[in-house]
């Protein structure tokens, strides 16, 4: 391809590429220019295109293309090296010129050369150098290119390169971090001093921040750390960074760029020293050096404190949040109350705080860090010694009393003004918040308690008579808001007891506050507030007293509280409530109002259950819920006639949750559970036989199959609907007595019914799904309550039951083809849940498998044969890319290369290829319950292989008349086809073991003896090619470490001699790693 020609045609198709709006033209464009990207025959080529073009569009094709291949492709190190050096150059030649975007791109392009190459050659290692010699240049341009070029290469050299192992990146990270990453966060230091004294243009002093907040990001010690996450962790920087971080004018420097910046170099700043507060307590060469650092630090927050400098910018006044939040975390109560001025700066955070509080529409995502601050101070209390005074008996209850004022004065404020957000909507965040208030609350409790007693009182009085005379909806609505806060402080306040070391002392003033809750409890039963389940502010009040529901039951309800509590003293003055089931009464009383009154509205429905599930699961309360009449008679009446959130189908997931809960208290009678049983499930059977019912009617034109009959005439919402009832129910069925009587209630009457409903609705996902979760929850033997009498075929008729709705409904998948249901929740989703379903029952042990063949029953071969014709239709990188697939795939193919091992090798060679790699692949996932089960599949592949085709007796010991067994030759063929299929699995393995960081070495090491025995006469030369993959000074002692592998090893698969190669393979480990 002479380039230079096109070059004018490739600039056009360029410009198209990343103009056009048309999206065919664009996959059009993409297709021809995308070959560039796939060989690494056309890197001359995009050289030549950089070299010769300055279309931006032209430009930016040449950097994408050679960044995949840079990526994708294994090139030579002389290569690297040469494509180093060029595009150095090319930056260096043309930064004056590029555009903003194709220069990023480029400069991505040198810095991922730089990191894979990093061991080829000592010219990547001094990329640094390089990068400081070009800001010596005193040339704008440059002085901002090697800033860039240093922020991205930190930025690559902290991240993983897709395709390369997590071992792989962090030695390089590790590397660059001890040979580099100082010098290049000194060049940062030493370039922020000199753009802030020269006053220099504000895009260099914002690269010079960010690469500087790059360096004190770095994943220093290989945690991979979250930057999403709002909590971080102690920076472990390396004690050779010592002398910069104690160095005083280093804080100074931030703090200085802060105080004559605005945002986003300020917050920048900022954010440098949050990091910097966040270093590891051990780094500094003493108490004392350590405590002038903090003192600067506080120092240098007072005086922004005080004169506000900045703080009126949103992202510093954030930044600066949580910059004191990390503090606290970083540092103890008694450091702090000993540096200069803390009086003042603990003043002045106090006022930061009430001024965050009150200031909520502006500064709500700062209260989390300040709230979290002062409700770490107040825990160290009780270890504060000395005379120095922390005044946080004046501070505490102010910040206290300001957020529960704010909090309600915030209500008639979102009232009033439909732009604002409300705080309630808001979970995580109210969550958080609730978390911190208690030890706020608690560190003057009667004081705090009485505060929030006395704004509880008249407001719960106030509602209460508003259920007689009318109000204005608004002012209602008001009402309710403030109670609704409220309510959430009070639950938080009483779960705090856990975490409150006087919590017994505070007991009666814990009751007190319940008891205003259960009180108001009362109040929302009554006159015009049993209408108003409709409105936003009533179901947000009954989610908050749902809420404080689960806070008490917590604390006051279970196996290790008391019945004489303080706390049920106050309630049974207040309110009667004298014990245990009395509060119980009252919680299961609100559930069942919930699951009535609020069928529209799934949030509230998904709580009450929550709690309703919670109370059931717990032993002494699940035992006290039965000796409630309420129980017995939700037991008998649980339809939807009763609860009206049964006929919504926002409701179905929770139907579940419902079903499940209602069957585990069903089963927890200890007698006679059968009539009981029959009772409960009665609906659910006469939904069952209208079904049968529907389906059985003449079949005419209209109506050809029976299944065509059924699905006109019930509608999906009810199939969809006991299919999640069914479910909950087999999840409750804990023991063989449970499953038994569920079994019975299904078979054989109802399954037929079961597989109609499949044929009826295959293409259908919204009933598909229940249908057959609830099949794999049936045939799930947990806690071997799938164990019939040994005369009873129940499990071979089980088994065929589970085939038939398999087959159907993976025959009528197969049947649409991939392009017509090629999404997840349309394709995806139902085959995992069918491998799932077969995996359970084919792993159960209740079905004897040599029957099927024994009576030419074509149960286990048609479930077989549709399992993998479903798995073939899946490409491998869908199976990775999604987990539940990759899960159900591999721990059905666990158990075929278990115990039907000949089925798995009677397939042909590109199935059997196709299996393999998927394997492979598998091995080297992260998820390890993933490459674990992938290593036992292949243990018993390679297993079999070498017993019925390698050792010697094979034939004598497989088989009595002579004749290897089915599958041994079928996969002597295919290894015959493909020679390389165990060689591969095998180098994986040894990588993985050898290399990386697993947890699960010795479930990977298992399958390694296997196909060393069966690859014996390569052995050697994959020994030599594993040492080769290593850097040439490590190959010999690897060599020195392989050469003991198989010493004392016997040539067997006995179970002894595995134990024996998996020991010799730990110490083979140990030693290479350890030197």
């Amino acid at each position: 391809m002479d380039i230079l020609a096109q070059l004018p045609h490739l600039e056009d198709l360029c410009q198209r590429l990343y103009q056009t709006q048309n999206p065919q033209e664009r996959l059009q464009v993409e297709q021809i220019l995308g070959t560039f990207g796939q060989s690494t025959e056309y890197v001359s080529h995009l050289r030549a295109i950089l070299d010769n073009s300055r279309s931006p569009y032209a430009q930016m094709l040449a950097s994408s293309s050679l960044l995949k291949l840079v990526t994708d492709h294994s090139l030579s190190a002389s290569v690297r090296t040469d494509m180093k050096q060029y595009f150095l150059t090319y930056l260096d030649t043309h930064c004056h010129v590029l555009e903003h975007f194709v220069a990023t791109s480029l400069i991505q392009l040198l810095c991922r050369t730089t990191k894979l190459g990093w061991f080829d050659h000592d010219s990547h290692r001094v990329l640094v150098d390089e990068a400081q010699a070009l800001m010596d240049r005193n040339s704008p341009p440059h002085f901002l290119l090697a800033l860039r070029i240093l922020h991205t290469l930190v930025q690559e050299m902290n991240t993983p390169t897709a395709g390369r192992t997590l071992t792989q990146h962090r030695k390089i990270a590790v590397h660059f971090r001890d040979a580099a990453l100082l010098k290049t966060f000194t060049t940062a230091l030493a370039a922020l001093k000199q753009l802030h004294t020269s006053g220099a243009d504000a895009k260099l002093k914002q690269e010079g921040l960010q690469l500087a907040l790059q360096c004190l990001s770095f994943d220093f010690v290989g945690t991979c750390l979250d930057e999403s996450s709002e909590e971080l962790c102690t920076i472990q920087v390396p004690s050779t960074w010592r002398p910069i971080v104690e160095e005083p004018g280093t804080l100074q420097l931030f703090l200085d760029i802060y105080a004559t910046t605005a945002p986003p170099l300020s917050n920048a700043a900022l954010e440098c020293l949050v990091r910097m507060a966040s270093v590891r307590r051990s780094l500094f060469a003493s108490e004392g050096e350590r405590f002038k650092f903090l003192n600067q630090l506080v120092g240098g927050t007072r005086q922004i404190l005080q004169s506000k400098a900045g703080l009126a910018a949103h992202e510093n006044y954030h930044e600066l949040c949580r910059l004191l939040g990390r503090l606290k975390t970083n540092y103890q109560l008694s450091e702090l109350v000993s540096v200069e001025f803390y009086t003042e700066w603990i003043q002045a955070v106090a006022e930061l705080t009430i001024h965050s509080l009150n200031s909520w529409q502006w500064a709500s995502s700062s209260v989390y860090y300040l709230l979290g601050l002062w409700s770490r101070l107040v825990s160290s209390m009780p270890y504060l010694k000395g005379d120095c005074p922390s005044l946080l008996e004046t501070n505490v209850p102010a910040i206290t009393t300001a957020y529960i004022t704010s909090r309600l004065e915030s209500v008639a404020l979102v009232a009033g003004n439909a732009g604002l957000d409300d705080m309630l909507d808001n979970e995580e965040q109210l969550a958080e918040q609730m978390d911190a208030l208690p030890y706020l609350v608690r560190f003057q409790y009667d004081k705090s308690a009485a505060y929030v007693a006395g704004l509880f009182e008249p407001l719960a009085e106030a509602y209460k008579a508003a259920s007689q005379t009318a109000i204005a909806p608004v002012q209602l609505a008001i009402l309710e808001g403030k109670l609704t806060w409220l309510v959430h402080i009070v639950g938080a306040i009483i779960k705090g007891r856990l975490s409150s070391s006087s919590a017994e002392s505070q007991e009666a003033v814990d009751g007190d506050l319940a008891a205003r809750v259960f009180s108001l409890l009362r109040s929302t039963e009554e006159g015009l507030h049993a209408h108003r389940f409709g409105e936003r502010s009533r179901q947000r009040l009954d989610i908050a007293i749902i809420g404080f529901f689960q806070c008490f039951r917590k604390v006051y309800i279970g196996e290790q509280v008391m019945h004489s509590s303080k706390v049920y003293t106050k309630l049974s003055e207040r309110l009667g409530l004298e014990d245990h089931l009395g509060v119980l009464h009252v919680m299961l009383t609100d559930v069942a109002k919930c699951l009535r009154v609020y069928g529209d509205s799934e949030e509230v429905v998904h709580l009450a259950l929550g709690l309703f599930q919670d109370l059931a699961s717990g032993y002494m309360s699940g035992k006290l819920l039965m000796k409630l009449d309420s129980i017995g008679f939700l037991l008998q009446n649980h339809t939807e006639e009763h609860y009206a959130f049964l006929a919504k189908p926002v409701n179905s997931r929770n139907r579940t949750t419902f079903y499940a809960t209602l069957a585990r208290l069903l089963f927890m009678e200890d007698s006679g559970p059968g009539a009981k049983f029959k009772a409960f499930v009665a609906p659910l059977h006469a939904t069952m036989n209208k079904i049968a019912a529907a389906a059985s009617v003449p079949l005419s034109a209209a109506y050809p199959t029976p299944a065509a009959a059924l699905r006109a005439a019930i509608p999906a919402h009810t199939i969809i609907g006991l299919f999640r009832d069914l479910r909950g129910i087999a999840s409750a069925t804990n023991s063989r007595r449970t499953y038994s009587l569920l079994f019975d209630w299904l078979y054989p009457q109802h399954l037929p019914t079961i597989l109609l409903c499949c044929e009826a609705w295959a293409d259908t996902p919204a009933v598909t799904t229940p249908l057959l979760k609830f099949i794999a929850e049936f045939a799930f033997n947990k806690s071997q309550r799938l164990t019939f009498d040994s005369s009873s075929p129940n499990g071979i008729l089980l088994f065929r039951e589970v085939s038939k709705v398999l087959v159907s409904y993976g025959r009528r998948i197969l049947a649409l083809g991939p392009a017509a249901s090629s999404g997840y929740d349309t394709r995806y989703k139902g085959i995992w849940i069918c491998l799932l379903a077969l995996s359970r029952a084919m792993s159960g042990g209740y079905v004897n498998f040599g029957v099927f063949e024994l009576y030419g029953d074509p149960a286990l071969k048609d479930a077989l044969d549709v399992s993998l014709a479903l798995v073939l239709s899946m490409a491998l990188s869908d199976i990775l890319a999604y987990r539940k697939v990759g899960k159900s795939y591999y721990a059905l193919l666990e158990v075929l290369a278990h115990n039907h091992t000949a089925t798995l090798a009677c397939q042909d060679t590109p199935t059997f290829t196709f299996l393999l790699s998927s394997l492979e692949a598998g091995l080297k996932s992260l998820d390890v319950a993933t490459s674990s089960s992938c290593a036992s599949a292949v243990d018993n592949l390679a297993a079999f292989f070498f017993r019925h085709c390698v050792s010697g007796t094979a034939d004598s010991a497989s088989s009595s008349n002579g004749v290897p067994p089915k599958g041994a030759r079928e996969i002597a063929e295919h290894v015959r086809q493909q020679p390389s299929l165990f060689p591969e699995l095998l180098k994986t393995l040894f990588e993985l073991v050898l290399f990386e960081e697993c947890s699960n070495q010795w479930s990977l090491s298992r399958p390694m003896l296997s196909l060393i025995l069966i690859n014996e006469s390569i052995y050697n030369d994959l020994k030599v090619s594993i040492i080769q993959s290593q850097a040439s000074e490590r190959q010999s002692h690897l060599s020195a470490c392989l050469d003991k592998l198989m010493v004392d090893v016997g040539r067997n698969l006995e179970a002894k001699n595995k134990d024996k190669f998996t020991q010799a393979l730990t110490i083979v480990r140990h030693e290479y790693r350890a030197k």
